[in-house]
């Protein structure tokens, strides 16, 4: 039994007020919004100078917290670099790895991200490792081809430890854009990974779906059979729509 997991990505955004009002709005709306069913899990994935105020502020709660990457170093000469063990140090129980941002941004390969799962396990995180195609990977039919090499260079770093990770599917085309892929396109994926997942022999992984995911879609989405929840980022930095999308 896979249940659902529903984690927010804050992104580059955030400040003392404005984060003391949501994390307290998101734990008061979890305890009274009969969010807290069986298999239901909810997360906040926060930047790194926030990760002591969502420890203070969620401590106690059903909300786990984390961080948004983490260097694939267990520590070092490496200026500007946060270890899985500092995130570990606050509580932390997640760290997302391979956004399509950092992958695009900051020019992460494959190998990379899977070192960063890697990294991430090995310090007692939960990866939640994200894999997508683009647009024009889409348009051109090579979706397949591109995950699956994503999914691979995961795979292959973790192997038997590939059971504890997260896996997040984003398009990269529906990241940010307002588009969103069907559910049945987000299905089609997502069954996709759980076949890798399988032969794997992981069948239990989690795969999330995150791309412009908000309360309006997020029950027709997370009614797939393989999709497992959403890496949500716009949207949870509003309490009323990410208690809505955790509830659906």
């Amino acid at each position: 039994m896979r249940g659902k997991l529903v984690v927010g990505n804050w992104k580059m955004n955030g400040g003392l007020a404005a984060n003391a009002a949501l994390l307290a709005a998101l734990v008061t709306g979890w305890r009274v919004g009969n969010l807290a069913r069986p298999g239901r899990q909810m997360a906040v994935c926060v930047p790194f100078p926030y990760l002591a105020q969502a420890r203070d502020v969620l401590a106690g709660s059903p909300i786990a917290w984390g961080a948004q990457d983490l260097s694939m170093h267990g520590a070092g000469a490496h200026t500007g670099d946060v270890s899985g063990s500092m995130v570990a140090d606050f509580g932390g129980r997640f760290v997302i790895v391979g956004h399509s941002e950092r992958r695009a941004q900051h020019a992460e390969t494959d190998a990379v991200v899977a070192e960063k799962a890697k990294a991430a396990l090995l310090t007692g995180l939960t990866a939640i490792a994200c894999v997508g195609e683009t647009l024009a990977e889409r348009e051109a039919g090579e979706w397949q081809r591109v995950v699956g090499r994503q999914f691979d260079a995961i795979a292959d770093a973790l192997g038997a430890d590939l059971p504890l990770a997260v896996l997040a599917y984003e398009p990269v085309w529906a990241i940010g854009t307002g588009r969103t892929a069907t559910p049945g396109q987000a299905q089609e994926v997502h069954e996709f990974l759980r076949q890798r997942l399988v032969k794997a022999g992981a069948p239990d992984v989690m795969v999330l779906y995150g791309g412009s995911v908000k309360a309006a879609n997020a029950a027709a989405l997370f009614a797939q059979a393989d999709v497992d929840g959403g890496l949500v980022g716009g949207a949870s930095l509003d309490a009323t729509e990410f208690l809505a999308i955790a509830g659906a």
